[in-house]
């Protein structure tokens, strides 16, 4: 869906379609949770009290007026308080998203907030969480509370034994801050279930931000039959990466090799839940596509395929438990399941930030037979000779990281004897 097709959603379909996201990735539960947008008139539309989440329709949701008159069939949402709180005290709110998703409420009642400085893009998306004390929910201490909170100028507010509260100009803003907040605290709880959790400093985060350059723009003729085919198939497993949730809405990168130093990539700053087939960026020659702007990767993805002939696919992803490895000192060590060391063999490891300042020296770190790196406190890079095999290795290297992370709370992880790796590659050959 293009920034245009966003704008010209009607309020109601707006709340109803991410509500449906957010409960579909279990982010909230039937009860609990609530949606709003302000429009510039003053009218607030939110989700009603007391019904399911997992079956909101569009004429359940409720339209507030300024002067206190309520259009549709409910009751606003019992939190509606807070929420007109809020957008009093910010004028630059427009969008609000309440949940209980379970890793920020594992925060809230242990009273402590995810830290951003995880990533970059956690702390260009989120700011600094702030945290807001416990009030009886729907009551107008809880909304003085929140509001207290907001008013020193974040936009994303943990509630103690409660939830979070995110905001934005527009709810899309909102539910990407959310997500990614809830992005960063699993993946802070999963980090440390494995050591020490390496946090990075502000000024290293700007650096990192601003590492990568624009390209020139050329104009593009007509698509090949080839390249049509790679942007459906492109298009297709970033839809399912979402859906599996080795991607969120504001990180991942895919590429494919279209023909000598030309590839289609993910754009920037798109919701990856909503790229199509007209987003997919082609870059040649170190030039983007017309009025385009391909992911801040593309860079790094072109080294890797001026060095490598024999890949043809490229994915850089944030899967929860995989980064948790990336933001630790810990090995990922697919020596321990013959599939892991046949599709992933030893997982690099590539110094955090070295992607933007150095991407020729982290393409000699990779291959078709060491497809697999963490970039530190920047999730994972995997390479194909196809995009479903690039997905697929995606899929193994994180069912390993998962593998790895839950066998620690069983007993040391043992590896395969020498023979057996022995026995595996030569199988292979």
């Amino acid at each position: 869906m293009t920034t245009r097709e966003q704008m010209l959603l009607h309020p109601r379909d707006e709340i109803l379609q991410t509500m449906q996201r957010i409960y579909r990735y279990r982010m909230t539960t039937t009860s609990g949770g609530n949606l709003s947008i302000r429009e510039d008139n003053g009218n607030i539309w939110i989700t009603p009290a007391r019904i399911d989440k997992g079956s909101l329709r569009r004429e359940d949701i409720v339209c507030v007026h300024p002067d206190g008159r309520v259009d549709g069939p409910h009751r606003p949402s019992s939190e509606f308080p807070f929420h007109q709180a809020i957008y009093a005290a910010r004028p630059d709110v427009g969008g609000i998203v309440h949940a209980h998703s379970v890793a920020l409420v594992a925060f809230s009642i242990a009273g402590g907030v995810p830290d951003t400085r995880l990533f970059h893009k956690a702390r260009t998306v989120c700011g600094e969480p702030a945290f807001a004390p416990y009030a009886l929910p729907g009551s107008d201490e809880l909304a003085a509370n929140i509001v207290g909170a907001f008013q020193q100028g974040p936009y994303c507010v943990v509630l103690e034994n409660h939830g979070v509260v995110v905001a934005d100009e527009g709810l899309q803003g909102a539910f990407e801050r959310f997500e990614t907040l809830e992005f960063t605290a699993k993946t802070i709880i999963k980090a440390r279930m494995l050591g020490e959790v390496r946090y990075r400093a502000d000024e290293q985060l700007a650096a990192l931000k601003s590492a990568a350059g624009p390209l020139r723009e050329f104009t593009p003729g007509a698509p090949s039959s080839t390249e049509k085919e790679l942007r459906r198939q492109l298009c297709e497993f970033l839809r399912r990466g979402y859906r599996n949730r080795l991607m969120i809405s504001t990180e991942g990168t895919f590429s494919a090799r279209v023909s000598d130093d030309c590839f289609l990539i993910t754009p920037n700053q798109l919701d990856r839940h909503t790229v199509g087939l007209d987003d997919m960026v082609l870059v040649r020659h170190g030039a983007r596509e017309a009025g385009k702007t391909p992911s801040r990767a593309a860079v790094l993805h072109r080294a890797i395929y001026a060095q490598h002939p024999d890949i043809a696919a490229i994915v850089n992803a944030y899967t929860v438990n995989a980064t948790a490895f990336s933001v630790t000192a810990a090995e990922l060590d697919c020596h321990t399941i013959p599939e892991s060391f046949l599709l992933l063999r030893d997982v690099q490891r590539i110094p955090c930030g070295l992607q933007f300042t150095n991407p020729e020296q982290v393409a000699q770190r990779v291959s078709r037979d060491r497809p697999a790196a963490l970039l530190e406190n920047d999730g994972v890079l995997v390479c194909g000779t196809s995009v479903l095999d690039a997905f697929d290795r995606l899929e193994v290297l994180e069912s390993t990281a998962e593998t790895l992370i839950n066998a620690g709370f069983i007993g040391k992880p043992q590896p395969m004897p020498p023979h057996v790796i022995e026995e595996l590659l030569a199988r292979r050959t």
